[in-house]
């Protein structure tokens, strides 16, 4: 886990809300997402929950990320965007400490996805203290 603290909920808001904003743009992540997802500002806010419970515990957030990725047509290079686009908003948008707390976070989750999707056998996945509740 790491040991830097996390930003406050309303940075982890904006994190979210600017990175958000940058895969709907993005010429590899756009064309996977805007098909799928036809409420912007709701899926953010559920995503603003889901990485609140994983960076703060705030257990508010409730579905499951792998059977939401499970149909969708990705592979290891869309993740590896997928979080270089994130460690850059992150790094452009937080202290140095903070964003390396929440990249550290992202990089936990992909693998566990990548894992959990099949995607790469070869990774194990790791705890994440994302509380899950319903």
């Amino acid at each position: 886990m790491p040991s830097a603290p996390a930003p406050d909920a309303t940075a982890i808001a904006r994190l979210v809300d600017r990175f958000y904003d940058r895969v709907q743009a993005d010429p590899v992540l756009g064309p996977v997402f805007n098909p799928i997802v036809h409420d912007w500002p709701g899926h953010k806010a559920l995503l603003t929950s889901f990485w609140c419970s994983v960076a703060l515990r705030a257990a508010t957030y409730r579905g499951n990320p792998m059977a939401v990725h499970r149909p969708l047509p990705i592979d290891a290079a869309h993740f590896d965007h997928w979080l270089a686009l994130w460690r850059d908003t992150a790094q452009s948008l937080l202290p140095a400490e903070q964003a390396e707390t929440m990249v550290d976070y992202a990089q936990r989750i992909g693998r566990s996805l990548r894992y959990g999707l099949g995607i790469d056998r070869n990774l194990r996945p790791l705890g994440l203290p994302v509380a899950r509740q319903g």
